[in-house]
């Protein structure tokens, strides 16, 4: 877990589903130990997994206690604002926004939006005598890095100058001095990166989330906070960047008629618009507005998401008409862009090969391309298993493999009769012992074909119909002394998947049964001995105490008679 990294996975929340991977564009996620971690150095922090991870594990860096701290610190922090606030908080008024933000501690609240104008300016000098070419626009993070990371080529073609932010930023401390700190607001995860990357600019990024929640914590409600007004001055057409096509509309106000003017949102959108092309065959100079995010920044990551986008984008377009032109626009920040080199190289395809054994897939006919585990193919999901990025048991049809030789094996072992059959009473799976315990030609059927798949059970047992009372039912049925002709059968029939499927098995217990019966037939006759033996003896036993009962009545009569005649003279 690398919690200095903007986007980091909670460990003990992940459930190993591998939804991010599948959803992550770059397949910046790697699996260690059944749980999904952030690739940082391939992470394009478009905050994607985030949004689509359904136990929550994948968290963004808080820097809120950061911006408390400098808040502390500095005497001057200053609140840059992205312009796309209005969607996130469309029933306030925008001064009184500015006046909650305020009570948070901050010195002043300026508007992003005038570093976007900064941005234009330059941009529409630069682009009015430029020749042929391509032109990508830089003011999304998210599309900077995946050109300079996953597109290369087209690294060239960036515009060599910052984000509004930067540049908005640079002109902060030109006017308040660069001893003071800013402090920037906004939908995106990847300002925190490009703060990262870029030190003395802006000093943090946090997102409208973060904003959302301090102004919680501090019980501040925007709509009934005091009124202020942004500092140095309000934006005009800036404010119109958060938009699809915003910064094309601020760039016609210069108009450039030989520049054409394209938009693009949504990173499969900007893929495809640059896949195949060759910048040098373009015949006139092709400015490209890509914005990472579908929707534009109206859609960003880190938004609360209360908001629909139609609704966001009127209330930006209803602002913007309130708006009057400011000052003229300052100067943009050159900056030139490098690519950052990938540190894997291709594989030969006798690794490949050999990973993919690793999973089962022997042959071409193995490789399904499910997209299961979360690669768009087979090779894609070989590859990062090389790379260490993926687990074998990511794969689904690998596991379903394994599952399915344990059942098997487990079935040849038991010595029951085992089968499975389905809503029809036809075979879907038996083992050996069923076969015999159903007969010889069941037997037969069984080693022509293992596991009798498809067979009607109807024809092999003369009780099938209590398969087709359990599946109805839902009831369990058992019975240790089935009686089948000559034989006695232990039965016990369940619900696998009720309505559907049914196991049944079947054991053959004539043999015990005709043993206990033995046993229980020696057991009587022992029985019966005893109680002759028994009875003998009490005859006995009352034959004697008859006798003794006799003899001891005439010895007690003797006794009895009188002292007279017991003293009486003998003749």
């Amino acid at each position: 877990m690398n919690r200095s990294y903007p986007i980091y996975t909670e460990e003990t929340d992940c459930r190993d589903c591998y939804k991010c991977v599948r959803r992550c564009p770059v397949k910046a996620i790697k699996i260690e130990n059944g749980r999904a971690a952030v690739i940082a150095e391939r992470c394009i922090a478009c905050g994607i997994c985030v949004h689509t991870c359904p136990a929550g594990a994948k968290k963004v860096r808080n820097d809120h206690s950061r911006a408390k701290s400098l808040l502390a610190r500095k005497p001057k922090v200053i609140a840059s604002l992205a312009p796309s606030f209005v969607s996130e908080w469309p029933d306030v008024d925008p001064r009184a926004m500015v006046g909650a933000i305020k009570r948070l501690g901050f010195h002043a609240v300026s508007e992003t939006a005038l570093g976007a104008e900064a941005v234009t300016h330059s941009l529409s000098e630069s682009l009015r005598h430029a020749p042929p070419g391509l032109h990508i626009s830089t003011a999304c993070p998210v599309v900077v890095d995946h050109i300079r990371k996953y597109q290369p080529e087209f690294t060239a073609h960036l515009t060599p100058m910052l984000s509004p932010m930067q540049t908005h930023a640079q002109l902060l401390k030109q006017h308040y001095g660069d001893d003071c700190a800013i402090v920037f607001f906004g939908p995106c995860i990847a300002k925190k990166c490009e703060c990262d990357e870029l030190p003395g600019y802006t000093d943090i990024a946090l997102t409208f989330r973060d904003l959302f929640q301090w102004l919680e914590e501090e019980q501040i409600n925007p709509k009934q906070a005091r009124p202020c007004d942004f500092e140095p001055a309000r934006a005009a057409h800036g404010a119109i960047y958060p938009l699809v096509g915003g910064m094309n509309r601020t760039l016609e106000d210069y108009k450039l008629s030989s520049l054409e003017l394209i938009s693009a949102s949504g990173l499969d959108a900007i893929f495809q618009t640059l896949e195949h092309l060759d910048p040098a065959t373009l015949n006139a100079p092709v400015f490209l507005e890509a914005l990472a995010c579908p929707g534009g920044c109206l859609g960003g990551p880190q938004t609360n998401g209360r908001t629909p986008l139609l609704t966001g984008e009127l209330a930006v377009r209803h602002q913007l008409r309130a708006r009057t032109p400011g000052s003229p626009p300052a100067k943009a920040i050159a900056h030139a862009f490098t690519s950052i080199p990938r540190k894997n190289e291709p594989h030969s395809e006798a690794r490949v090969r050999q990973a993919l054994r690793r999973v089962g897939k022997e042959k071409a006919e193995d490789e399904l391309n499910c997209g299961g585990c979360g690669y768009e193919t087979c090779r894609n999901f070989a590859e990062a298993l090389i790379n260490g990025n993926a687990e074998p048991d990511m794969c689904l049809s690998h596991l379903r493999k394994l599952a399915q030789k344990k059942a098997n094996a487990l079935l040849r072992c038991m010595p029951s009769g085992v089968v499975i059959v389905d809503d029809t009473l036809h075979i879907i799976e038996c083992n050996e012992n069923f076969a015999r315990t159903a007969g010889a030609d069941t037997l037969l059927g069984y080693i022509a074909r293992p596991g009798l798949a498809g067979a009607d059970l109807r024809k092999i047992l003369p009780f099938a119909k209590l398969f087709e009372q359990v599946n109805q039912t839902g009831s369990e049925f058992r019975s240790d002394t089935m009686r089948d002709e000559d034989r006695l059968l232990n039965v016990t029939i369940f619900p696998i998947e009720c309505g559907k499927t049914v196991g049944g098995i079947i054991l053959d217990v004539t043999q015990t049964e005709n043993r206990r019966e033995l046993i229980a037939q020696k057991a009587r006759e022992v029985i019966d001995k005893n109680m002759a033996t028994v009875q003998e003896i009490a005859c006995k036993l009352g034959e004697h105490m008859a006798d003794t009962e006799i003899l001891l009545r005439s010895i007690a009569d003797d006794y009895a008679e009188s002292p007279d005649k017991l003293n009486a003279p003998r003749s």
